[in-house]
């Protein structure tokens, strides 16, 4: 707020307290000359005034209210709030502050999440046998405040803060066969995550299935701490001014040949022309995100082309448009929304939905040409 609208409302303000306390002392002050039956000599209609005095309820309520008023000024900074805090505070990170509305949401914030914090160490990961986390989230916590309080944070903190999720992701896997972590979790999942992916998790078209075992960047436990701690950002960009139309269809129809199914039922028998027109399209713009073989990279997030799992459908011409258009996804990060200890809930949730079973039988696969596809819980795109 400026300092002139700041004064304006001040002054505002004591005016109108002033005018409203003086004109009720001059009523009070005020004695009519009345007659001898108590009257005031007014008489209208054949109903005469009392001269009678005000209702002492009336009066303590509103000399109260005014008393209020003024330890309000005092205790907040409702007069000149650009130069007076008041004298309320609030606790927040372990300081004393000056109480503004904003500083009493993070300090109910900061109190709430102790309170899920304590439970989270208490119950939650003793129950499952991975206390040992707890020493890691503390250290997580610190450097991540020392970087949000840093100007200049030092160059490998980042780095540091990396290495110390993934030492996270061992836990993972233990509250992932905890009920009671993953009753949690799915609670988090439903509030936070369902609005994209689906109550039941299975996504929808832009959005990836978190049940199958197909991943962008990868299923295990690392890399989805990774998904959620900082989002993911996927772009694949639009070709049709590159290859032309021409190159859109046959590179298209090159894509739908590694399909397992020919990417949909529906779209009939391919043209052989154009798949054999497309596969040197594929090679030479394609190859370096996709692979050569077209079984993607986790490490670019790039989907695997061979199977037969489609962000946004595996139709002929859905196919087109995004070589034509190209598709842009962003997954946005929840370190700062959820924090650890709920990002580690929201991860094992999501890491007992996957199907573990079909990680295991494509566990051979080479980590660079593995199928990801769903990034967890990454909207990012894929033909």
């Amino acid at each position: 707020m400026t300092f002139f609208w700041s004064t304006w409302i001040t002054v505002l303000s004591f005016m109108c307290w002033a005018g409203i306390l003086g004109v009720l002392l001059m009523v009070l002050k005020y004695k009519p000359e009345v007659e001898e039956d108590g009257t005031t000599g007014h008489d209208y209609d054949g109903i005469r005034e009392y001269d009678k005095p005000l209702p002492k309820w009336w009066l303590v309520i509103f000399f109260g209210s005014i008393i209020w008023g003024i330890a309000y000024w005092i205790f907040f900074p409702a007069v000149f709030p650009k130069h007076w805090d008041g004298i309320a505070t609030v606790e927040i990170d372990g300081k004393t502050v000056p109480w503004t509305s904003h500083n009493e949401l993070n300090s109910d914030l900061e109190s709430n999440n102790k309170v899920f914090t304590d439970n989270f160490e208490k119950s939650i990961l003793a129950n499952a046998d991975a206390s040992g986390a707890t020493k890691t989230l503390a250290s997580l916590a610190e450097m991540q405040a020392t970087m949000r309080r840093s100007e200049s944070p030092p160059a490998d903190l980042q780095t540091q803060i990396d290495e110390k999720t993934a030492e996270l992701a061992p836990y993972i896997e233990k509250l992932a066969e905890n009920p009671n972590a993953l009753k949690v979790g799915s609670r988090l999942f439903l509030q936070n995550c369902s609005v994209c992916h689906g109550s039941n998790a299975k996504g929808a078209t832009g959005y990836p299935n978190l049940t199958d075992n197909d991943w962008l960047y990868g299923g295990e436990a690392t890399n989805l701490l990774t998904t959620l701690h900082k989002g993911r950002v996927g772009g694949m960009p639009a070709w049709r001014d590159q290859i032309g139309e021409d190159g859109v269809r046959a590179a298209s129809e090159y894509v739908l040949s590694l399909s397992t199914n020919n990417g949909d039922k529906n779209n009939g028998e391919l043209d052989k022309n154009l798949v054999a027109q497309g596969g040197p399209i594929f090679q030479q713009n394609c190859a370096l995100c996709h692979d050569k073989d077209g079984k993607g990279m986790i490490s670019a997030g790039a989907p695997n082309l061979t199977d037969n799992i489609w962000l946004y459908g595996g139709e002929r011409e859905t196919v087109r448009n995004t070589l034509r258009y190209g598709r842009a996804g962003v997954m946005p990060e929840w370190e700062t929304k959820l924090g650890n200890e709920r990002i580690m809930l929201v991860v094992a949730y999501v890491y007992s939905l996957s199907d573990r079973g079909a990680q295991t039988a494509n566990a051979s696969i080479p980590a660079n040409t593995t199928a990801p596809k769903a990034a967890a819980p990454a909207a990012t795109p894929a033909t």
